[in-house]
């Protein structure tokens, strides 16, 4: 991405913040016998906001993507925001691995949500527009990044500073 200049930058921040952002999130994935509702501050205000029947409900379906969340997604991203600032030559794999899985996971929800009649336009917008698209963007972002053998555009790690030696 470094040949698409300041696209890439914006790319590259915007999935920045898409990373930290799913940190954040995985609260929600903690399972209630590690993590109690009631003294998980980010789940009852998510909860009270959205109404989002999946996470009250958790369906067996719904238990299965948070899991692959905790122990898939959450590692991966990690790992994005160090390769990312770091400018890692393997943050493009890691990049289109995450994309890949949040697209996944995020269609089936969003499946879900079509189907029932419990769904709000207020918990639909919770799930498509940020996930799907970031999905895609991420898929795009690695696939580019593969295909040109770019380095991340924002990092300024020790990867970035190497000089060819004559």
């Amino acid at each position: 991405m470094e040949n698409m200049g300041v696209l890439g930058k914006v790319v590259d921040y915007l999935l920045l913040l898409s990373f930290f952002s799913i940190t954040l999130t995985a609260q929600l994935d903690i399972p209630e016998s590690i993590l109690p509702h009631a003294y998980n501050p980010f789940y009852q205000v998510y909860t009270s906001l959205t109404q989002d029947y999946l996470v009250l409900e958790q369906p067996g379906f719904f238990k299965a993507l948070m899991t692959l969340e905790l122990v898939y997604q959450l590692p991966l991203a990690l790992l994005n925001i160090y390769g990312l600032l770091y400018s890692k030559p393997w943050f493009n794999t890691t990049c289109l691995l995450f994309g890949a899985s949040i697209v996944a996971s995020t269609t089936a929800m969003v499946g879900d949500i079509l189907n029932s009649q419990k769904a709000s336009a207020n918990l639909m917008a919770m799930y498509y527009p940020p996930f799907l698209p970031l999905g895609v963007l991420a898929i795009v972002r690695g696939v580019v990044g593969l295909s040109s053998k770019a380095a991340p555009s924002i990092g300024n790690g020790p990867s970035s500073a190497v000089k060819k030696r004559a």
